[in-house]
């Protein structure tokens, strides 16, 4: 086994203070510290008396001092000729942290994509590309707006792919869409923006706890099986309105066309923005790509989008197309915020994007997550046909309906002790009451997976007498 070993005395991270009582008795403090609290391991060797005293900048014998007495103390060990090393000391255990419990077999956790497809090979193929040919010049401080390569791929791509009108110029890379949006709504605050309007129900763990953070007030508008209701928007006014229009999160409703005017004819009305959440639309299994909102008014809607759903949450890649009014005061807000997204991987997303690999990616990806989109229809019609699920057509998720009679929290507690993971739709509504249903994402279990979690949920149902008959 190797033994560590310090020769300096940074290494040690001693901090003497002049005028704090006698040098060696800050040392000893400083290194039987260390010792209890497990930061220097026993059998760690320490540097020789009079390395540390030069770096310390104090006489030899004051470490022989320091090191004796530790020695002493039995916190130490020394002999003839070699190096002083860490006695074997039970450190002092730190206070417990939070219990974490083990994985659940079978765990339908919504919002995740399946990271162990992430294409490292193409991927490490970019960054190569990028560490060869970049001029020097990128790894410096840019602009808040991000890397010029990627804000032009992202154009290319989107303007193609989701039918935005999206210029270079009005691109704001940032780290993901909880970053974006909490940029937006800070700039939207600063100018006076008061009512912010969501889905009910909708996402309640990026722009809720943010805009109530800023003193904005929370309006919750319907949604039925066609996304949100545009009658009781009518009845509403706010200075900026949050869309998940082509597949609602989390009941998957995709906003007709009728709809999507009526919408941009209300943000007219009340000088709002509609900010329009593009989280997963990339994913479609039974219907042919619907443009976004954004492409029919760019001077009104805020397009956002990230890599989260389509390669990996943990990249920390997003982005916003925004109005031309816009992008000065969030670019500013980006940068004060951070100084910016890490250019090595704004610069080897735009190569990704550039060359091809992202769309390779999302055509490799659509048949697997259709596979198990398909096995958990069918296991759900075997197993549970009282079921009723929704939101089918595209994502990563669906949400099913629960019969009356069964209750929501009940049938998640169930599923638990059974070893099946599922989310409940009520913790993300605004009104207090609504139909029940539970959350299947589906991204990260294989098909075998989905069929026994099912299968599991349908045998615990019936033993604990949750499901109704």
């Amino acid at each position: 086994m190797t033994v560590p070993r310090t020769n300096f005395a940074q290494d040690l991270v001693l901090d003497l203070r002049r005028g704090d009582g006698p040098l060696h008795r800050q040392i000893e403090t400083a290194l039987r510290a260390g010792i209890r609290s497990g930061r220097l391991a026993a059998g760690t060797a320490l540097p020789p008396t009079r390395a540390l005293a030069a770096d310390l900048g104090v006489s030899r014998g004051v470490v022989v001092e320091a090191y004796q007495q530790l020695v002493a103390e039995g916190y130490l060990t020394s002999r003839m000729g070699g190096y002083t090393h860490v006695a074997a000391v039970t450190a002092t255990a730190p206070s417990p942290g939070p219990v974490r419990q083990p994985p659940l077999p079978y765990d339908f956790g919504y919002g995740r994509a399946d990271v162990t497809r992430f294409p490292r090979a193409a991927w490490l193929r970019s960054v190569r590309r990028v560490l060869t040919e970049a001029p020097a010049d990128r790894f410096g401080y840019l602009s808040g707006r991000g890397m010029p390569e990627l804000r032009d791929a992202l154009a290319d791509y989107l303007n193609r792919a989701r039918g935005t009108a999206a210029h270079p110029d009005n691109i704001v890379v940032c780290s993901g869409y909880a970053q974006g949006i909490a940029l937006l709504l800070q700039v939207l605050a600063a100018r006076g923006a008061r009512r912010l309007a969501v889905e009910d129900p909708s996402a309640d763990d990026d722009a809720r706890p943010i805009a109530a953070s800023l003193g904005m007030e929370i309006v919750g508008v319907p949604v039925d099986e066609g996304g949100v209701r545009v009658d009781e928007l009518a009845k509403r006014s706010a200075d900026a309105l949050i869309l998940t229009p082509a597949h609602q999160w989390p009941t998957g409703g995709v906003l007709p066309a009728d709809r999507r005017a009526a919408v941009l004819r209300w943000a007219g009305e009340h000088d709002a923005i509609v900010i329009e959440d593009d989280y997963d639309a990339e994913y479609r299994y039974d219907r042919p790509a619907l443009g976004v909102l954004q492409g029919l008014a760019p001077d009104r809607v805020v397009y956002a989008g990230s890599a989260s759903k389509t390669l990996a949450p943990g990249m920390r890649l997003g982005w916003l197309a925004l109005p031309a009014h816009l992008v000065d005061a969030v670019a500013a807000a980006k940068l004060a915020a951070d100084r910016g997204a890490p250019a090595l991987d704004q610069l080897t997303f735009a190569d990704f994007l550039a060359r091809g690999e992202f769309d390779r990616h999302l055509r490799r990806m659509r048949p697997i997550y259709r596979g198990r989109r398909d096995v958990l229809l069918s296991a759900l019609r075997e197993r549970l046909p009282d079921f009723d699920p929704v939101g089918i057509s595209a994502g990563l998720h669906l949400v099913a309906w629960l019969p009356p009679g069964l209750g929501e929290q009940d049938t998640i507690a169930a599923a638990r002790t059974a070893g099946v993971g599922v989310g409940g739709v009520g913790p993300y509504r605004i009104a207090p009451s609504g139909r029940g249903g539970l959350i299947f994402g589906y991204a990260t279990l294989n098909e075998r997976a989905v069929r026994a979690g099912i299968d599991a949920l349908a045998r615990v149902l019936d033993v604990s007498g949750t499901r109704r008959r």
